[in-house]
């Protein structure tokens, strides 16, 4: 499985931007999530999808701005980020979990097991 993350940008505070994660490759992982870091801190969960469901799971500080949808036709992952705030900088990740995950790990890092190569998202004035 590979990941392709392109879509990232310098965005002015309350804009949008959306990401998105193309996947080539056997692909039959159980989720798909977005996460986020930034210089000295530890990746950051953002959302996640489960590919059967489709249910979607939100970190607190991006519920109600970020959706996390799916595009069967071009299999890509998709993050709409709105009413992007300056917390919102980071380099942003894409990744894949195995098909056995479960629902209690979606949140965290070490239970994907394929990433992209992230993108720079930068929100300034």
């Amino acid at each position: 499985v590979q990941l392709q993350a392109s879509g990232g940008g310098l965005v002015q505070p309350g804009g949008s931007l959306r990401l998105s994660c193309a996947a080539s490759g056997t692909f039959s992982s159980r989720h798909m999530a977005w996460f986020r870091q930034v210089p000295e801190k530890e990746r950051e969960f953002v959302a996640a999808i489960r590919l059967r469901e489709r249910s979607t799971h939100y970190a607190d500080s991006v519920t109600g701005r970020f959706t996390i949808s799916k595009d069967d036709a071009k299999n890509m992952v998709l993050l709409q980020m709105n009413s992007l705030k300056p917390d919102d900088t980071a380099i942003y990740y894409c990744a894949a979990s195995s098909p056995r995950s479960i629902l209690s790990t979606i949140r965290n890092a070490g239970s994907y097991d394929y990433w992209g190569q992230g993108t720079q998202v930068t929100v300034s004035s």
